[in-house]
């Protein structure tokens, strides 16, 4: 599987909210089939392996992947809860969820699709309950959309990951300087 599902975020239901990026501009979908659904699953860790998704599967995670984002963003700015985001994360983390199995070589997780959506569900009401509620921030590149758990010392982290974020702000912070510096005074 040759994906590019990032992991920045501190929680899987964070994660999972970012799978659309780019929210106020490009609007880039990596959800785009199931076989990237079941992929950001494996890759997330939720499954080892898990039955096929199917286009239906796709639906009711991006329902959920949305759901996730507005009541993350609600509890981020302080605000009330969407009665239709709270109903939908509820409804999926009532579902069963992916259960670990001890094996011979160690932990294995197999589910179906819906098991796997139900896992995230439960990540989403964990965070959004928990502790970590104050750390929730939003990426400091006005591009990104990613809300994360800044669990840095001091809670002064910026963007969501230096390698997707952090680095494109510095480097082009850094040509705004170099060029103004280079730029003739003007008389």
């Amino acid at each position: 599987m040759n994906l590019d599902h990032v992991f920045v975020c501190g929680n899987p239901a964070l994660d999972f909210a970012a799978t659309l990026r780019a929210r106020r501009t490009l609007r880039a979908e990596t959800l785009v089939s199931p076989e990237r659904l079941d992929a950001w699953y494996v890759e997330a860790g939720i499954v080892d392996a898990l039955s096929p998704s199917g286009e239906s599967d796709v639906a009711q995670a991006v329902a959920l992947r949305e759901a996730v984002y507005v009541l993350v963003t609600a509890r981020r700015l302080g605000e009330s809860y969407e009665a239709e985001a709270l109903a939908t994360v509820n409804g999926a983390a009532r579902k069963p969820s992916a259960t670990p199995q001890l094996t011979a070589t160690g932990r294995h997780t197999e589910a179906t699709a819906e098991e796997a959506l139900s896992t995230v569900a439960r990540h989403a009401v964990e965070v959004l309950s928990g502790p970590e509620v104050p750390l929730l921030k939003e990426c400091g590149n006005p591009e990104c959309t990613r809300v994360y758990i800044d669990r840095s010392r001091g809670v002064r982290r910026q963007w969501c990951g230096m390698e997707s974020c952090g680095n494109k702000l510095k480097a082009a912070a850094y040509r705004a300087r170099k060029k103004q510096v280079q730029a003739p005074a003007a008389h």
